[in-house]
């Protein structure tokens, strides 16, 4: 079976077929019920498929002296008249099966099909068979138009213009795009699968507010709301870090929650202002414990989900099997830098110098941690293509992480990079309470210097700590950028259903 002719593609041909459409509409209306909801369905067309793969043992004889009556129902994707008989393939959402239809079956109901559309969904009752080209099909007894499509499908999505309807029309590309299907199963796939990793490891899946008096937990610029009836501003959550923390205070030891960002920031193929994150702590664990979590959960993920470690990601192959590697941030830069000697790295005078020769966007305010970070981003972080913990980020910017013992100016910190793009970031928790309280000072201070990415002072997180939070290890996990590597997506666009995308002209 071929598929369907191309529709046209100029919004006057296209208003044409819609206005037929809506004709044959209003004639089903003067014959009764337009749109039934009495159909049941029975059977599913991947599970058919499935059972019945082996046409060798399955043929046409076979079925039909088994007798196996289905009922099924889906869109018309390909349609054949052929005078008498006609064949249809629908899709349901587990995949495609084919009707083979007949006049001397279905009567009426046959001519009435010969008006129905690619688009439509109907429903079909009859018993299996194999046609003689080896397709495992339907032969119909009943037939039953459930759904007029008013709008032609398009034959397929090309070109950057189309790009752009696949996202702004989802519900089209998941009907016409079998690969865009998968990737939104496998990502439900991967979020269950991390989900049980996590719980048969005694975590606690909760939930935390997704409206904050004071924005905290990162370091970003939130977007702002009101609440009328409180006459107070609020913030959409730029991570739920401080109220997972404070569980921890309260005695819920490993908790976890797969939770929705927004951060007002920049769009791009990595950034969506709307994410998805997993965010998780657990008491009386370091950044080591946290780090062979991060490589377990997402090893483990992988070879379930997937059936293997080994990955393709933009042309790049990958390997999430072995152990990471772990790399301090000071060596990363040095061995990709090297006119920088290590007694410039807290020389804030020859960092300044070094950010300068690298064409690094910095601001007056920054001191040498965040310089190095800013060398790092710009030298390094795009060459990690295996799976690498940079480790042992400057207290500067990480204000939210314990400080180390080995050297109190940097952190006991990781962020995990793949593929050049970073995938999950975690450290041991800052629980000493008049520290913290001593950061948010320093933060408050950057802001009021120009940082509209730096933190406000949360006096009830101080509170918690206060109380008493036990050592403690976290760690966030990118869900968006986990799916992209494990689906081979280049953009997140495709990972998320309903992407943030201007409004059309006119809309």
């Amino acid at each position: 079976m071929t598929d369907h002719t191309p529709e046209p593609q100029t919004h006057a041909d296209e208003n044409f077929l819609i206005a037929e459409r809506r004709a044959k509409l209003t004639a089903l209306r003067g014959q009764g019920i337009a749109f039934p909801n009495d159909f049941r369905r029975a059977d599913y067309a991947g599970d058919l498929q499935a059972a019945y793969a082996d046409a060798e043992q399955w043929t046409a004889e076979a079925l039909e002296a088994k007798g196996h009556r289905v009922a099924v129902a889906g869109r018309i994707l390909l349609k054949r008249v052929m005078g008498k008989a006609s064949f249809v393939q629908i899709q349901d959402e587990s995949g495609r099966i084919q009707l083979f239809l007949q006049a001397n079956v279905l009567g009426e109901t046959y001519d009435a099909f010969k008006s129905w559309d690619v688009g439509d969904i109907v429903a079909a009752e009859g018993v299996l068979t194999r046609t003689k080209t080896g397709e495992l099909s339907i032969k119909a007894e009943s037939l039953r138009l459930l759904t007029k499509s008013l709008r032609p499908l398009p034959d397929k999505f090309h070109g950057l213009a189309d790009v752009e309807q696949r996202y702004r029309q989802r519900y089209v590309d998941l009907i016409v795009t079998p690969e865009a299907r998968e990737v939104f199963v496998k990502r439900s796939k991967i979020i269950r699968a991390m989900r049980a990793w996590l719980d048969t490891r005694r975590f606690l899946e909760v939930e935390t507010p997704m409206m904050h008096y004071i924005p905290g937990g990162a370091a970003a610029k939130p977007f702002e709301t009101h609440h009328n009836a409180l006459g107070l501003d609020l913030y959409l959550r730029v991570a739920p870090e401080l109220y997972l923390k404070r569980l921890v205070v309260g005695g819920l030891e490993r908790v976890y929650e797969i939770n929705r960002n927004f951060r007002n920031e920049g769009v791009s193929t990595r950034h969506n202002p709307e994410f998805t994150m997993l965010e998780l702590y657990e008491a009386y664990a370091t950044y080591t414990e946290i780090m062979d979590l991060t490589e377990g959960v997402i090893r483990d993920v992988a070879q379930g989900v997937l059936g293997t470690t080994r990955l393709h990601w933009e042309g790049n192959d990958i390997d999430v099997g072995p152990a990471f590697r772990r790399w301090s941030m000071t060596d990363a830069v040095l061995e990709h830098n090297p006119e920088i000697q290590r007694e410039d790295l807290r020389d804030l005078d020859k960092m300044r110098a070094h950010c300068a020769r690298l064409k690094c966007a910095v601001k007056p305010g920054y001191g040498w941690g965040k310089l190095l970070l800013e060398i790092f981003e710009k030298t390094v972080e795009h060459t990690l293509i295996q799976p690498t913990f940079i480790t042992d980020h400057p207290v500067e910017v990480s204000p939210l992480a314990r400080a180390s013992d080995r050297d109190p100016q940097l952190t006991d910190r990781f962020e995990l990079f793949i593929n050049g793009k970073e995938i999950a970031n975690g450290f041991s928790e800052l629980n000493d309470p008049e520290d913290q309280a001593a950061r948010f000072q320093a933060q408050v201070e950057a802001k009021e210097g120009g940082d509209d990415e730096a933190m406000h002072f949360d006096a009830d997180y101080i509170r918690a700590l206060e109380v008493g939070l036990p050592p403690t290890g976290g760690l966030g996990i990118g869900i968006d950028r986990l799916v992209m590597l494990m689906t081979g997506s280049a953009s997140i666009r495709d990972v998320l259903l309903f992407p943030y995308m201007r409004p059309e002209a006119g809309a």
